[in-house]
């Protein structure tokens, strides 16, 4: 009995550590979202900033970093759609499985 709930405890957590990444939905728009550096946005109108995250640990097992990254990612390309904004310039962070990233209207 030990035994069988022990592996459906791991079942449940390999399945929700690989459906996180597909639960993150993509809006209408963000694929048309630039990624660039700080640089590249001198001409551009700031459009403010936005701190995103995701979760980074499913129980005792830590999600992989490039699973999160690309979370954190397509949640800075929607919050720049919510924004009306066309560019994100990554903003960094301390906190793994967070970020910030400011917001641009690049773009007439």
């Amino acid at each position: 009995m030990q035994f069988y709930k022990l592996t459906l405890v791991f079942a449940a957590i390999g399945v929700l550590t690989g459906c996180a990444s597909q639960l993150i939905d993509e809006r209408l728009g963000s694929d048309r979202v630039s990624v660039a550096d700080k640089n590249q946005v001198a001409h551009c109108e700031s459009k403010g900033k936005a701190t995103v995250s995701v979760l980074s640990k499913v129980g005792f097992i830590t999600r992989s970093t490039e699973a999160v990254e690309s979370n954190l990612l397509q949640l800075g390309r929607n919050s720049a759609v919510d924004a009306h904004a066309d560019t994100i310039v990554n903003g960094g962070t301390l906190v793994y499985g967070e970020r910030t990233f400011d917001l641009y209207k690049c773009r007439p």
